[in-house]
C-alpha cells in the first residue's frame, strides 16, 4: 500500500515540477524557480523512499494493480489538461474583453489584434488535446467497464 501511494505521490510531484518549469520559463518568475527546486528535491526523496521500500520487500511490487495505477494517473492527466485548456481559453477570453486588444470597424463590429492570443498558448493548447482524448477515452472505457 506505502508503494501505491508513493507512486501516485511521485507522479503528481512530478507534474506540478513540470508545471512550475513551464511556468518559470514562461514568465522568469523567482516564485516558480523555488518550486521548481522544491519539487526537485521531493522527486528525488520520494524516488529514494520508492526504491528503499522496493528493495526491502519485493514481494509488495508483485502485489500492486498496475492497471488501477494508470487509470487513476489517466484519470488526473485528463483532468490536468481540461484545466490546462480552461485557463488558456479564459486568458484569452479575458484580454478579448480589454480595449487595448481590440478597435471597432467602420460598421461597429469588434476586430481583435493578434495581440490577444499568445502563440506560446497556441501551441500549449493544440498539445494538449491528443492527451486529453487519449487519456479521457482510455478513463471513461475504464470506468464503463468497472460498472458494466
Amino acid at each position: 500500500m506505502v508503494i501505491i501511494l508513493l507512486f501516485l505521490i511521485l507522479f503528481v510531484s512530478i507534474t506540478l515540477h513540470i508545471f512550475y518549469l513551464t511556468g518559470y520559463v514562461q514568465s522568469r518568475d523567482e516564485k516558480n524557480l523555488k518550486r521548481f527546486i522544491t519539487t526537485t528535491i521531493s522527486n528525488v526523496l520520494i524516488s529514494g523512499a520508492l526504491i528503499f521500500f522496493s528493495l526491502s520487500s519485493p514481494g509488495q511490487i508483485r502485489k500492486i494493480n498496475f492497471s488501477l495505477i494508470l487509470w487513476l494517473i489517466s484519470g488526473f492527466i485528463m483532468i490536468a489538461t481540461l484545466f490546462v485548456q480552461a485557463a488558456i481559453f479564459r486568458k484569452i477570453y479575458q484580454r478579448s474583453q480589454m480595449p487595448e486588444n481590440y478597435h471597432l470597424n467602420f460598421f461597429g463590429k469588434k476586430v481583435l489584434h493578434p495581440t490577444v492570443v499568445k502563440p506560446f498558448e497556441i501551441i500549449i493548447f493544440f498539445v494538449t488535446i491528443p492527451f486529453f482524448c487519449m487519456l479521457g477515452a482510455y478513463f471513461v472505457a475504464k470506468l464503463i467497464h468497472f460498472f458494466i
